[in-house]
């Protein structure tokens, strides 16, 4: 029960003052032993717990996506194997996959997608990454427009699709090799712009650690940087950014 649900009860008179106390005063996490699922998240951020899939034992993985599908109706996790997406929707058939961005999800809501957040990459060896990110801002409610393989190297692909980037309330700048997309469209944008670097390059860009020097060092305003590869981190604040925008 949501914390606005509970009060409503109480002011209607179907539950006491009493037993509303009760409820806050449980544990605000399921005790699983190997692992603690943070239940009352939502209420206190705005999101619900996500499942970090990767390096997680097949048992564990099913009783986390059982616990919080009865407690939520839905379950989002991310870095998901083909192997662990199997394992899941054989017990839950309406489980989904994306094998491109890793994510596997039980989508028990019907969401409006409100706002504007523009997902933007360098290559087409970036769009993982980045579909990582999109995909999470629009399972949290965001609206997302995707602009895909508009790096530097072609610079007149960035410039034939700024409008669709400059009417978003936040940018997502995806990028592998030097990534220097997000300092250019920071130059370009009136809002944040969250950039990604990724671990495509050659030997000399370290598994990304390049890309994220140079966006960490960007000589343009309105610039964070997550860390290499974290699409979710990406997509979770860019979807914050987008709910106060639309406030």
């Amino acid at each position: 029960m949501e914390t606005r649900e509970l009060l409503e009860q109480v002011k209607s008179g179907k539950i006491s003052i009493e037993e509303a106390e009760s409820y806050f005063k449980r544990e605000p996490f399921e005790e699983m032993g190997y692992a603690k699922l943070d239940m009352h998240r939502e209420v206190r951020s705005g999101f619900p717990e996500v499942i970090f899939c990767s390096g997680k034992a097949d048992e564990h993985l099913l009783h986390i996506v059982g616990k919080l599908y009865e407690k939520n109706g839905e379950v989002f996790g991310t870095r998901a194997s083909v192997h662990q997406y199997e394992l899941v929707k054989e017990k839950f058939p309406a489980a989904e996959y994306d094998p491109l961005s890793g994510i596997l999800k039980i989508d028990g809501k019907k969401r409006e997608k409100k706002g504007l957040v523009a997902v933007c990459t360098a290559g087409t060896a970036d769009i993982a990454v980045a579909e990582e990110a999109a995909q999470t801002a629009e399972y949290f409610g965001t609206k997302v427009e995707r602009v895909f393989d508009v790096g530097v190297s072609g610079i007149h692909r960035l410039l034939f699709n700024i409008k669709e980037i400059q009417d978003a309330n936040c940018v997502v700048a995806v990028a592998g090799m030097e990534g220097a997309l997000a300092s250019v469209i920071g130059g370009l944008v009136d809002v944040p712009v969250i950039a990604v670097p990724t671990s495509v390059g050659y030997g000399a860009s370290f598994h990304g650690l390049s890309a994220l020097l140079t966006m960490i060092n960007s000589c343009a305003n309105g610039i964070a940087t997550v860390n290499i590869d974290n699409g979710y981190g990406a997509g979770y604040l860019a979807t914050q950014i987008n709910r106060l925008a639309i406030k």
